[in-house]
């Protein structure tokens, strides 16, 4: 793999984790985690993610909201 060796491999991963913080990293996994779970749901059957938002509408609560004068002079 481009002439490096485990040794180098290793030497290097150590350099990023001194220089990033295990914190930093950590953040960098979920993050790209969740961006290949979004990739995969995006890359889903359109009929079953069509079925999902459906199933996903279905558990929220549809309702409305009423504002006293007080509450729109605030915004």
């Amino acid at each position: 793999m481009f002439g490096l060796s485990p040794a180098h491999l290793i030497l290097i991963l150590v350099v990023v984790v001194l220089v990033f913080g295990t914190s930093k990293l950590k953040n960098l996994g979920k993050d790209l985690g969740g961006a290949v779970k979004g990739f995969k749901e995006a890359m889903k059957d359109p009929e079953e993610q069509a079925r999902l938002d459906k199933e996903q509408k279905d558990r929220t609560v549809e309702g409305t909201v009423k504002h006293t004068d007080n509450e729109k002079d605030k915004v």
